[in-house]
């Protein structure tokens, strides 16, 4: 039984993944006033819309640091203030110095938010709905993508200083997760393991638990640690006996970002001109992205605990390879007339959130025993955004040089080595206690 208050609990938490899809997309609709305001040249100008992703790969390389030291309740207060601090400061910034500064500082706690949110919510979320808690966080992101776009739309032409409220209107959600955070009790396992406070864990877990006797949790966490300590198992994410839970968190961020998915969610509108769109119809269809992204991601929670984490990237994995091939077709035959490519990328976008979207947060956050579960977010983590960033960054060279075709059917074929990936090594975790999936696979 999942009890209220864990749902509550866990939606709390997910809080953080609305202010990172808001704090990444909200931007788009500041950065031409900025560049004019400040006089930037093309170069600055994209360091300036990258500065928030970079902070994001740092962010998500050291979020470990504070989870595992100071606990992951108070990691997600500091993320909060981050996130505070940040639209304030970036709204009422004077010059083009303090206002990169503000703007790292959101980006630090996307990337501290990728890795403890998820971490937090998988520890406190009984074993049969720790999928959809977890995707909660997922569908968040979605959700603030969406919300930044309609504000955005909404606070357009108030004036010269328009995009200063875009920016500065993320200290009204930021200061929500902040207070609220303040009502969610610290991660039972990190109390154990960490701490050795039994018995405030067990309260907690009982809780979580819909109040029913949870000593067999209790021991089985307390066991995942005394068997370490006395096979004399180090705790560094790169020991031996953590090799095959660091290599699939590490491949699944690999194909996430490698099926495009970066790619055609900043660069859709061009896409779709490349497609022979015209540039209304390109914004528009750009709008139908985030859409169908966010109906998808919705149903994907219902399901994920339902059929399974592996069950879902198999159908996503033939789906992609499915409207990646027809992409790139068209482009081959270079029939671009019509609205083929965005209904294709349409379809693809659904395939993605059904799968990968939904599950990459969920599997990582499941798949690392307790004494290294925060090292292991943040690794994979770090290949998210690391890969997100290059994608970003190298797409326009890449689809200039290459062409339409063989970009999305090099895409096409990392999907194909995706599906290989998921039949052969992906593990199945759905409905299992996270001291199972331990034994599974770790080598003590």
């Amino acid at each position: 039984m999942t009890s209220k208050k864990v749902i509550f609990w866990a939606f709390t938490v997910a809080l953080g993944g609305f202010l990172f899809g808001f704090d990444t997309a909200v931007i788009s609709g500041a950065e031409k006033s900025i560049q004019q305001l400040w006089g930037l040249t093309t170069v600055q100008h994209g360091f300036t819309v990258s500065i928030a992703l970079i902070g994001t790969v740092l962010g998500s390389l050291t979020g470990a640091i504070p989870s595992e030291r100071y606990g992951r309740k108070y990691t997600l207060f500091a993320i909060a203030v981050l996130y505070l601090l940040s639209s304030i400061g970036s709204a009422l910034a004077s010059d083009w110095i303090s206002f990169l500064i503000f703007r790292f500082l959101g980006g630090i706690g996307v990337g501290i938010s990728s890795v403890t949110a998820p971490l937090y919510i998988s520890e406190i979320s009984p074993a049969n709905s720790r999928g959809r808690l977890v995707a909660m966080f997922q569908f968040n992101v979605v959700l603030g993508i969406l919300i930044a776009y309609l504000s955005n739309f909404l606070l357009v032409g108030m004036g010269d200083n328009d995009w200063r409220w875009m920016l500065g209107v993320q200290a009204f959600p930021s200061l929500i997760f902040l207070v609220a955070i303040l009502f969610v009790p610290e991660s039972p396992r990190w109390l154990i393991v960490k701490r050795g406070r039994v018995e405030e864990a067990r309260q907690i877990l009982s809780v979580a638990n819909g109040g029913i006797d949870v000593s067999g949790i209790v021991s089985d966490i307390q066991n995942s640690v005394n068997a370490g300590k006395e096979n004399g198992s180090s705790f560094s994410i790169f020991s031996s006996q953590y090799k095959l839970p660091l290599a699939l968190a590490l491949l699944f961020a690999f194909f996430n970002q490698v099926s495009g998915i970066n790619a055609i969610i900043y660069y859709a509108p061009r896409i779709f001109e490349m497609a022979g769109l015209g540039k209304s119809s390109a914004l528009l269809s750009s709008a139908g992205v985030g859409l169908v992204n966010f109906c998808f991601t919705f149903i994907a929670i219902n399901l994920i605990d339902r059929f399974g984490r592996r069950t879902l990237m198999f159908i996503g994995s033939f789906g992609l390879i499915a409207t990646l091939g027809l992409v790139a077709q068209a482009f081959y035959s270079g029939n671009l007339g019509g609205y083929a490519v965005p209904v294709y990328l349409f379809i693809y976008i659904a395939f993605f959130a059904l799968s990968q979207g939904a599950v990459i947060w969920v599997f990582i956050s499941e798949i690392f025993p307790n004494q290294v579960r925060a090292a292991g977010q943040s690794m994979g983590s770090f290949m998210h955004w690391l890969l997100a960033a290059v994608i970003a960054f190298t797409f326009p060279y890449i689809a200039e040089t290459l062409g339409g075709g063989n970009t999305f059917m090099i895409f096409c074929g990392m999907m194909v080595l995706q599906l290989v990936f998921v039949w052969k090594l992906m593990p199945e975790t759905k409905g299992t206690s996270l001291e199972q999936i331990e034994k599974t696979l770790i080598l003590h």
